[in-house]
């Protein structure tokens, strides 16, 4: 049974990067976020309030079907964001700008909950920081077309991100200094999976499988 790691962030910090690399050189299995592949991202980008409910809960049970997948195989996962960033930063931050109304945000609410009570939560969290500024300038260097948040959203985001990880066990939660220009990681990436394999063996064996369903 794979063990589930998610790495969150702000917009533009790396998520993405890291994720890849982290599963390529460390044998992980990847959940990443396929903006470009969901089928209501688009409709959302043109249609912010009609198309705000079908798009999260398309998103929060994609995340869900990645961890399911994580969990029924062998190998240990790295998810880019996951279901807790994609509710607690993103799905609070639409509601916040208005795109969900309190009723949609609500719905969304059971839904993270049912699911969670359905799932293990991940076994740790990898919290990537780095300045507004950085993020910010990362965020306009990566361009893309489907993008919902803005430059002025960045700060709320963090916000939103920085509340949701000291509510965590921090024996669960890696803190990662992303602020660093270096795209390949190449100098930390090895002792970086090093970490992640040791501090997965700590958390052990939380979870029983009999409790996933079909």
């Amino acid at each position: 049974m794979g063990r589930v790691v998610i790495v969150v962030g702000n917009s533009g910090v790396g998520k993405t990067t890291l994720t890849r690399l982290l599963c390529e050189q460390g044998g992980f299995a990847a959940g990443l976020e396929q903006i470009g592949e969901r089928p209501y991202q688009q409709l959302f980008a043109a249609d912010l309030t009609r198309y705000a409910l079908p798009n999260q809960v398309d998103f929060l049970l994609f995340r869900a079907e990645q961890e399911i997948a994580i969990r029924r195989g062998t190998a240990d996962g790295i998810l880019d964001g996951g279901l807790e960033e994609d509710y607690f930063i993103f799905t609070r931050h639409f509601y916040r700008k208005g795109y969900l109304t309190p009723m949609e945000y609500s719905l969304c609410e059971r839904l993270v909950t049912n699911l969670r009570q359905l799932l293990p939560e991940p076994d740790l969290i990898l919290a990537l920081n780095a300045p507004i500024p950085v993020i910010a300038e990362r965020y306009a260097r990566r361009g893309r077309i489907l993008e919902i948040t803005r430059r002025s959203d960045l700060e709320e985001l963090e916000g939103l991100l920085r509340e949701f990880v000291e509510q965590q066990d921090p024996s669960r939660v890696i803190q990662f200094d992303a602020s660093r220009d270096d795209p390949t990681y190449a100098e930390v990436l090895p002792g970086l999976i090093e970490q992640i394999r040791a501090r997965l063996t700590d958390q052990g064996e939380k979870w029983n499988p009999s409790k996933m369903t079909t």
